[in-house]
């Protein structure tokens, strides 16, 4: 338990900032499913458009250090290859 008036104030600001980087977390993992999901059925402008919306939400995740920035580079790279993979096939 927090003693210190400093202490009981950050333990707040804990909690929320957890909430805030599991609701980031989520919208990532939504948006990368959601990428997955249009390439595999064959869907590729509809993957591509939700592609836009995986990179902006993998690039503010990495901005704010929810995530590492290689890990969202290497989302993006992997995303963008099933795409292109889609296309040509």
């Amino acid at each position: 338990m927090p003693n210190t008036k400093s202490a009981i104030k950050a333990a707040r600001q804990n909690i929320r900032r957890h909430a805030l980087n599991l609701a980031a977390l989520e919208k990532i993992k939504k948006a990368v499913k959601q990428v997955r999901k249009l390439a595999s059925s064959g869907k590729v402008e509809d993957a591509k458009k939700a592609l836009t919306a995986a990179y902006a939400s993998l690039d503010k995740a990495a901005k704010k250090h929810i995530i590492h920035k290689n890990k969202a580079s290497r989302l993006k790279s992997r995303l963008s290859k099933l795409i292109s993979k889609v296309k040509t096939a």
